[in-house]
């Protein structure tokens, strides 16, 4: 068995209490310009006494709180609250004195402790209290390995987030993404592997061959990619459990694209063939390909709806790069996008409301959003350029990169990865320890 599905086991014995009462505080995340809610988050509890093999009990308790505190900061929907300002220490053994929360202007509070168990785990326990009302909201008790605090803490996170917008979160999840470096004509890409927020970073692969467009499977816990390996495309699978590539096949022409359908059971991805490309869907189990489309144009970067029923693809066979859709067996087919400038990378939101795209006009590059029937097109950033957007699995948060422009003396061109939430309003820099680009998010890892 390996290591992630011990730790999968380990979560799915969650021992979970919730107590929930009346709450007078939410987050409307469905407007367009979200005030921050105050929000305070004490350290847990914990005995310096008691030592793990990741530190004190004390100190996993004090990591877990600035990792959710964290979390909730860089979503935008919460303005957490410096410590110094407390009044009291937020116990978690006691009922808080709400009093002192209101006088610091805290709407929520987080309370927590750590415990270490006889048998090795740690438990962790916390409370997210309704300070206006004077309540306790909700509370959860998860049993885990202590090298495991990090991914309690996501855990956490999206618990509170849940009960605080009434949507999952989306932090206890992984980014896969093109790792970057050396000189413009000669760059070295590896597939790497992060948590959301840029932790637990690790190389997949050593950087010996060219890895293109790494997307996760919604259903497993596989990664499909494009490679050049002795400058022959090949479209692999390759599992995060077991560090095991398997190869789909070796296709004439240029491959591009490769994309999961919502079940896992099948590739959709573009293929040159004579100067145009056009879509194929493959059967993994049986490896039987289908062609969907047929056209002298260029259509290319396929992407399904959430129920796999529609797929997302753009095309030039109107003149110019536009977004089309058509059914999941390629009939059907209609432009929706009726804007300037070119279109490209559509990728249709996990919630199905709405399809993020790359926008090209006036010698800038665009990350917006429009709802499947073309309408309501709005753009979210723009740069020098970017491209690539990827949703969060609650369809709120989009991941992208930005190419920044050579200057006179040959440097810059650094890419990065940034997010940006669907208000336009709070974006932010992942920070990776090399050049990333072609970013993409996985579900969340406990709905495997």
């Amino acid at each position: 068995m390996t290591h992630l599905k011990i730790l999968l086991i380990a979560l799915i014995g969650i021992i979970a209490g919730t107590i929930s009462a009346h709450a007078v505080i939410e987050i409307d995340i469905t407007r367009g310009n979200v005030q921050p809610m105050p929000i305070a988050l004490a350290n847990f509890e914990g005995s310096e006494a008691a030592m793990t093999s990741s530190g004190s009990v004390r100190d996993i308790g004090a990591n877990i709180a600035q990792v959710v505190t964290a979390d909730l900061e860089r979503s935008g929907l919460f303005a957490p609250i410096d410590q110094r300002a407390f009044i009291n220490s937020g116990a978690a053994s006691t009922a808080p004195q709400f009093a002192n929360w209101r006088a610091i202007g805290a709407q929520a509070l987080v309370t927590g402790s750590a415990v270490l168990e006889e048998d090795g785990r740690v438990r962790v326990e916390f409370r997210l209290w309704d300070v206006l009302a004077g309540s306790q909201m909700t509370g959860l008790r998860y049993f885990t390995a202590p090298n495991n605090w990090r991914r309690i803490a996501h855990l956490i996170s999206d618990a509170i987030y849940k009960r605080l917008t009434g949507e999952d979160g989306y932090f206890d999840t992984r980014i896969v993404y093109i790792s970057e470096s050396g000189p413009y004509l000669d760059r070295i890409r590896r597939l790497a592997i992060m948590d959301q927020d840029g932790h637990n970073h690790k190389f997949l692969t050593d950087g010996s061959y060219m890895i293109l467009s790494p997307r996760f499977s919604p259903s497993s816990q596989e990664i499909t990619y494009l490679s050049y390996y002795n400058d022959t495309p090949r479209v692999y699978l390759f599992n995060i459990d077991t560090g095991r590539s398997e190869m789909l096949g070796e296709f004439d022409g240029m491959t591009f694209a490769p994309r999961f359908s919502p079940d896992g059971k099948k590739v959709i991805m573009s293929k040159a063939e004579r100067g145009n490309s056009d879509i194929f869907a493959m059967e993994l189990s049986t490896r039987r390909i289908q062609r969907l489309t047929t056209h002298s144009a260029i259509d290319t970067s396929p992407s399904f709806s959430p129920f796999g029923r529609q797929i997302v693809f753009n095309s030039d066979r109107g003149g110019s790069q536009q977004i089309y859709v058509m059914d999941s067996d390629g009939a059907n087919l209609k432009r929706i996008s009726f804007g300037e400038g070119r279109y490209a990378t559509p990728v249709w939101s996990p919630r199905g409301d709405l399809i993020a795209f790359t926008k090209q006009l006036g010698g800038k590059f665009f990350i917006g959003v429009m709802r499947p029937d073309g309408t309501g097109e709005r753009i979210l950033t723009e740069s020098y350029f970017e491209e690539g957007p990827t949703w969060s699995p609650n369809g709120r948060v989009l991941m992208y990169y930005k190419k920044y422009p050579y200057d006179n003396r040959g440097g810059g061109g650094e890419t990065q990865l940034w997010s940006i939430d669907l208000t336009g309003y709070n974006e932010r820099q992942i920070i990776t320890p090399l050049d990333g680009s072609d970013p993409a998010w996985s579900p969340l890892l406990n709905s495997r």
